[in-house]
């Protein structure tokens, strides 16, 4: 796969400069973990419609801030809001797609897949518990490696993120001393290690610093040619981070049984499932101007629908037919006019 986050940014900056009297001008703000499929969506969509979309990457604690303060059409984010979180400041959620985390490395001799890394070790890692790449506990389960005598250079966000969320609460998953150190949320105290601005100054700094471990959404790891590692899921088996491994993962999502769309997907069972997926969120005001949301809620849709080849090429997971009509539903009864039909239903017309 060859896809280039400069020819996104490059596509988004020309559509944005295309504008006209009756196009809509949206804006949003949020996850850099969409930022690669949600530019391509942009651009696409305003060939399509001549509506404009101005998305900051800002990572999901600005998303989360920027939506509470009213400044943005939509914010989004990689971590969940609890409903009452979502009640008090008068928001809306839903999943928009599945994103999948991966860690990624900076070795002499090491290529894609010829490491493998399992919960608890990872864990130790972050921890600063394993501080050489040929630490027996790395050993053991990657005995034909070539692994240096070197120190691990750990890389992580610097700024709030909802990758950083679901990393860690991964790694509270599988590491006691992990949950009881460190725990999870947007923004944690790191036991160790640099950081860097969203998932590409995560990127930027593996592929800069000898001996680096980071984490960072699967599109950017192919963008920048990095080097995956494979990881031991809850099943204790070794999988690779594919389009099928992502799928199994996703296909646990059950939506239908949470409120407000409500789920961490992280450390799913099942022999072939990616231990570090996700969804990430869009949210909406529901006081906004009745017509800002019709025209927003009409993009995003276009984005699960039209979008999903996007999405698909650059190895998210779409959400599937029965998600999207979960959602549509959510927004017919939950974002009302003044009048009190749903913004909804004037989108669509």
């Amino acid at each position: 796969m060859n896809h280039r986050l400069g020819a996104g940014i490059a596509a988004i900056a020309a559509s944005l400069a295309v504008t006209s009297a009756q196009a809509a001008q949206l804006s949003g703000a949020g996850g850099t973990a969409i930022y690669p499929v949600l530019s391509q969506w942009a651009a696409a969509y305003a060939k399509a419609t001549g509506d404009q979309i101005n998305y900051q990457p800002i990572g999901s604690g600005g998303g989360i801030e920027q939506i509470e303060r009213k400044t943005v059409s939509f914010g989004n984010t990689d971590k969940p809001l609890m409903p009452d979180e979502l009640a008090k400041n008068n928001l809306v959620q839903f999943p928009q797609v599945i994103i999948s985390i991966v860690p990624v490395v900076n070795i002499k001799g090491i290529k894609s897949g010829d490491l493998v890394l399992d919960g608890p070790t990872l864990a130790d890692i972050y921890l600063g518990n394993i501080k050489l790449w040929d630490d027996p506990a790395i050993k053991k389960l990657n005995a034909q490696a070539p692994l240096p005598h070197q120190a691990i250079s750990v890389v992580h966000r610097a700024d709030g993120s909802g990758t950083t969320f679901n990393f860690a609460d991964y790694l509270s998953k599988v590491s006691p001393e992990w949950k009881q150190k460190v725990g999870e949320d947007t923004s944690i105290q790191w036991p160790v290690g640099v950081g860097g601005k969203g998932n590409a100054g995560v990127a930027a700094n593996v592929q800069q610093i000898d001996g680096a471990i980071g984490y960072v959404e699967y599109a950017y790891a192919m963008e920048n040619h990095l080097v995956y590692t494979n990881m031991v899921n809850s099943a204790g088996k070794q999988v690779a981070p594919t389009m099928e491994a992502f799928q199994a993962a996703a296909e646990l999502a059950d939506f239908g049984k949470v409120q407000n769309f409500y789920l961490i997907l992280t450390d799913q069972p099942g022999d072939k499932t990616w231990p570090i997926t996700a969804a990430t969120y869009m949210l909406l005001r529901k006081d906004s101007n009745p017509e800002q949301n019709a025209l927003t809620l009409k993009f995003l849709d276009w984005c699960l629908r039209d979008g999903q080849k996007q999405a698909a090429a650059l190895d998210y997971v779409p959400m599937p037919e029965s998600v999207v009509k979960q959602i549509e539903a959510s927004w017919t009864a939950d974002l009302k006019a003044p009048d009190g039909k749903p913004e909804w239903i004037a989108a669509a017309k």
